[in-house]
Order: structure tokens, then C-alpha cells, then sequence
């Protein structure tokens, strides 16, 4: 963190009052913003474009204010408490891992504890957020908790840990809806499963990076499991995604600019195709980072479509 003398006066006057007050949380914030991964925003960006995505094609255009503030702070907050569940629940093995070895929980930074209440209190937060939706979408608000809290555990117990994630990134999608429009109509469950595919896509190049670690301390990933026909069932998974959210397309008489910016996007899924081909660790990252910009192009021509 910034020393208090680097800092504008006014907030300088704040951090100490809040040092004096909290000392011991004041000492943990540098490490509970590494918890919380915000300096590495990748994931906030992943599950937050399909998400107001969404919520723009529930509402036909620009999506009342209120809902959009509730879902950009939600999804960045949700994010944030599955990091701290995920650290709470790998300490041990990331610790084994050269990657994330440098996490606060695993260099001891903080505790297991610190990351259970950091959860708790933001789950709670994000709950409270809901709370000024209506009754359908606090009804589903429960299930992506449940999903939020339970996959990082999947890992020990299936090979498939990666479509548990998809279902979890896909569920604000479910929620936008109902809380825009009130009812989750046949095109958003295409998008719900285009966007499950593309995360189980993009995770198992994630997990790809990590392949020969997984296997030497035992944990279970699609990357192993897919093994020698990693690449293609990627590239399978990514060819589906396009095609779910052209089917959602027609469904919902979606025009150019939505069409073409599927086909940017499937231009640069081929890109990330060409980062794999080798299977190395450094392209393999750079290839789920660029998805990234897949969720940018799609949400981009999704707002042009109700220009």
C-alpha cells in the first residue's frame, strides 16, 4: 500500500482513523486484496460480460439503472468471495503449486479464518444487493451462493470442476433476467449454456498452465481429463458457444452488429487455438486472458444492436 504521506490529505486522515481504530485489519489489506484477487480483475471481467450482457437483452436496450449498479457491484463482489472460499479451501495445495505459492493463505500471510470471514461478509453484502431485486431473482441469489461456495471443493471429488465453475459464471445470466424482465424466456438458456461452454473452454486452458502440478499432488481438472484430446475438445467447446449464441440470436431477432461481433469473437477463440497448439504453460495463460476481449466484442455488439 501507498504511504499515508503519498496519499491526498483527506484520504490520508481516513487511513489512519481506520488504522487506529482496526491496526490488525489495516495490516491485512494489502494481503486481502491479493485474497480477493483485485488486482487481477480477469475474473470480475469474465463473469461480469455475459452477465450485463444479459441484463441489456432483458431490457430491449439500456437496463434500468438501478440493476445495472446492483449487477456490476454484485458480480465484482461475488467474485471476490469465491477467491476467498477457493483459497480457503486450496491452501494447502497452493502452497505445493510454483504459481500460486505466493497466495496469503499459502505464505501465511492470513489466515484460513480471514479468508471464511471475508467470504461471509461479502456474500452478505452481495445478498443485501439482491435484496433490492424481487422475489425470483433473491429465490436464484441462493444457488449462486451454493455454487460459489461448493466448486472449489469439486476438484477433490470430480473431473469435471470446470463445469461446475460454468454453471456458477452463467448464473447471473438466469438472474438478469428475472430481475430485468421478470422471467427467464427459451433464448436465455441458450445463452446460459453457450456461456457454460465457453467457461468450461477457457478454465481447462487455465488449468492446462497448472497440468503437471495437478497430477503430481492428485487434483482433477477437464485439462487432465480430456489428456492428449485437450486442444479439440476445447476447440469443440468454443465452436458450440458461437453456435448457442447464434441460436439465442435468432430467438431473439437479434441484427448485424450482434452477428458480427460472434464473428470477431470466433476469431479470436481461433487465435487462442494457435496460443495451445503447443500446450505451454505461458501461451496456454495468454490464451484464457484473451477471453477477455471475446466477452468485451460479444457485450460490444450487443449494445450496438439496440442502436
Amino acid at each position: 500500500m501507498k504511504t499515508l504521506n503519498s496519499l491526498h490529505p483527506y484520504t490520508s486522515a481516513v487511513l489512519s482513523r481506520f488504522r487506529g481504530r482496526f491496526p490488525e485489519l489495516y495490516e491485512k489489506l494489502p494481503a486481502l486484496v491479493e485474497l480477493t484477487r483485485l488486482n487481477r480483475p480477469i475474473g470480475i471481467y469474465l463473469l461480469l460480460w455475459p452477465t450485463i450482457s444479459a441484463l441489456w437483452i432483458a431490457a430491449e436496450g439500456v437496463p434500468d439503472l438501478s440493476l445495472l449498479f446492483i449487477f456490476l457491484l454484485g458480480t465484482a463482489i461475488m467474485r471476490s468471495a469465491g477467491c476467498c472460499v477457493n483459497d480457503f479451501a486450496d491452501y494447502k495445495i497452493d502452497s505445493r503449486v510454483n504459481r500460486t505459492q505466493q497466495r496469503p493463505l499459502a505464505r501465511g500471510a492470513l489466515r484460513r479464518q480471514d479468508a471464511f470471514y471475508c467470504f461471509g461478509a461479502l456474500s452478505s453484502i452481495s445478498f443485501i444487493l439482491v435484496l433490492f431485486t424481487n422475489r425470483e431473482t433473491i429465490l436464484l441469489s441462493f444457488g449462486a451462493i451454493a455454487l460459489v461456495a461448493i466448486y472449489p471443493f469439486m476438484k477433490r471429488y470430480t473431473n469435471l470442476p470446470q463445469l461446475v465453475l460454468g454453471v456458477a459464471f452463467s448464473w447471473g445470466i438466469l438472474m438478469a433476467f428475472t430481475a430485468q424482465a421478470g422471467a427467464i424466456p427459451q433464448a436465455a438458456y441458450l445463452l446460459f449454456i453457450g456461456n457454460v461452454l465457453w467457461t468450461v473452454a477457457y478454465d481447462t486452458q487455465y488449468a492446462m498452465v497448472d497440468r503437471e502440478f495437478d497430477i503430481e499432488i492428485g487434483v482433477k481438472s477437464t485439462a487432465i481429463l480430456f489428456g492428449d484430446m485437450d486442444k479439440t475438445i476445447v476447440a469443440t467447446l468454443q465452436v458450440m458457444f458461437v453456435i448457442s449464441l447464434w441460436l439465442a440470436g435468432r430467438q431473439l431477432g437479434m441484427g448485424t452488429a450482434y452477428y458480427l461481433s460472434l464473428l470477431v469473437a470466433s476469431g479470436l477463440l481461433g487465435y487462442q487455438q494457435f496460443l495451445i497448439r503447443n500446450r505451454l504453460p505461458g501461451p496456454c495463460f495468454r490464451a484464457f486472458l484473451n477471453n477477455n476481449w471475446v466477452g468485451a466484442v460479444i457485450f460490444t455488439g450487443v449494445i450496438l444492436n439496440y442502436f
